[in-house]
């Protein structure tokens, strides 16, 4: 390997080791999207008042969902595509023009339903 591209792949940060290391695809998807859906509240609530705590939080929610979309069990096209679009979109809003119109609200909801079915299972 050469310096180069050892400096480049040294480079690469991840923020969640543990669950790089194979203990996400353990989880259910509905508990996968919940916990990307935390990292987007993050950084929706921290956009305003500190921009790096908000950008770290957008980079954790990419790199959970790139592992949700690079888990096994998530390879079935509808959800695959719902994952993919939901990457495209998630970049839009927060780095991009917002093409797609999302807002925070329209965020909130479609990661609630996830949040809700996380957490009904554990009463």
């Amino acid at each position: 390997m050469t310096r180069q591209k050892r400096e480049i792949s040294n480079a690469v940060k991840y923020y969640h080791p543990q669950l790089t290391a194979g203990q996400w695809f353990k989880l259910k998807f509905i508990e996968q999207m919940a916990n990307i859906g935390s990292e987007v509240e993050r950084t929706i609530k921290w956009r305003d008042k500190n921009k790096e705590y908000s950008q770290r939080a957008f980079e954790r929610a990419l790199e959970l969902l790139d592992l949700t979309i690079s888990d096994p069990k998530n390879k079935s096209f509808p959800r695959l595509k719902e994952l993919c679009r939901l990457r495209e979109v998630l970049i839009d809003y927060f780095c991009f023009d917002n093409q797609y119109l999302s807002s925070d609200d329209s965020w909130r909801k479609y990661f609630y339903a996830f949040n809700y079915a996380t957490n009904v299972g554990k009463l």
